[in-house]
């Protein structure tokens, strides 16, 4: 993406009539506004202490500083994070949470827990610029990317739900965060990053590396700069073998096909057998789950540390794909399987409430289809 598309999506400036949100700031810009008040660098850490370790929100509750501190932060400055407008709680015990920005957006969150993790599901744009035509979200035009604090954000707000805090060192709930929700991460990766390097401070968030994964579909101008900065996990979008199936469904690929999305993933910094990338394959019948197209897959991947997440297609309202069905699911897992590659089908999860992959789109997009169309009745 050109810094000029970048700058034309980029989140609105906070108003000066507002008090600046001290979430989603740096170590260093947290230290600046300090010193802007005539304050010392130790008070940028009890901060960064109280907003990522405490989950504070009112400077008055801040009881290591001093009173008068207190009270003039509370006129500069603030600690929010995104206003839930709605939490759904599926039969599976999914949470969704339905988030308002400042500027009326909204995008949605959700955690996914497990027996041995609870992984969120975190937004990273108000809606997307791809258009994948076998997702939900793909639906729903690009109006911003979203600012570091309200990536970041996502994760506190999830906290809040699950009444995380102080951020627990052991038996934590959030224990995961993928990069899977609204938007493209790469589309937006200054203030991913930003986020990320908030979400990974062991003072702080202290969720490792090990623990986030970014997912793209697939740009490539982007991934190494991913895996050279951040080192987090990377998972890829490919949903086809090839370019023509690929080139309708995902519309990037005609940008950045197969064979150079591929040796991006050969060359992705830190992969290695322990450390496989994931490529995501969505099961679509009669369109890419075939005994050919398994095959193809194997061959696409050769040499790459791979792991493949078979994904059961999630209907939506309006879509016109339909999920394979389980004989040709697994019989296209057991052929990836012989070739040993691992290729776990995924547990439809949170599909009751539009929680499930490919099926997140805020509330407000929704509402504002439906009152054109009333409109116009």
């Amino acid at each position: 993406m050109s810094r000029s598309h970048a700058q034309a999506f980029a989140p609105p400036p906070e108003s000066a009539a507002t008090r600046r949100n001290l979430v989603g700031l740096s170590r260093a810009e947290l230290a600046a506004a300090m010193a802007e008040l005539g304050e010392k660098p130790f008070r940028a850490k009890q901060l960064w202490h109280w907003i990522y370790h405490r989950g504070e929100t009112d400077f008055a509750a801040m009881t290591t500083l001093s009173k008068e501190f207190r009270a003039r932060l509370g006129e500069r400055f603030a600690v929010a994070r995104p206003a839930v407008a709605e939490a759904q709680v599926s039969r599976d015990g999914t949470r969704k949470w339905l988030l308002n920005l400042p500027d009326g957006q909204q995008v949605e969150t959700v955690y996914i827990p497990e027996e041995d993790r609870g992984t969120l599901c975190v937004s990273s744009q108000v809606g997307c610029t791809l258009t994948c035509k076998f997702c939900h979200t793909g639906t729903q035009r690009l109006v911003r990317n979203l600012s570091p604090a309200e990536i970041v954000g996502q994760i506190m707000v999830a906290r809040d739900g699950l009444g995380e805090w102080p951020a627990p060192a052991e038996g934590r709930q959030v224990t995961n965060i993928v990069l899977m929700g609204m938007g493209e991460p790469l589309y937006n990766y200054d203030n991913v990053a930003a986020a990320m390097r908030i979400a990974m401070d062991p003072e702080g968030l202290s969720i490792s590396k090990r623990k986030i994964t970014l997912s793209t579909s697939g740009v490539v101008p982007e991934m190494e700069r991913c895996g050279r900065e951040l080192d987090v996990n990377l998972a890829v979008s490919l949903h086809a073998t090839s370019d023509e199936t690929r080139d309708w469904i995902m519309p990037i690929n005609k940008k950045y096909p197969l064979k150079m999305l591929l040796d991006a993933c050969r060359s992705y910094p830190g992969t290695h057998n322990a450390r496989r990338i994931t490529f995501e394959y969505v099961m679509l019948k009669g369109v890419n789950d075939s005994e050919e197209d398994a095959r193809r897959l194997i061959a696409l991947l050769k040499g790459i540390p791979a792991k493949v997440n078979l994904i059961p297609f999630n209907p939506w309202p309006g879509s016109f794909f339909e999920c394979s069905d389980a004989a040709t699911i697994t019989r296209f897992a057991d052929i990836l399987s012989a070739a040993h590659i691992s290729s776990p089908v995924r547990a439809t999860r949170g599909d009751d409430i539009l929680a499930a992959c490919g099926q997140l789109k805020s509330e407000s997009e929704r509402r504002k289809k439906n009152e054109r169309a009333a409109a116009d009745l």
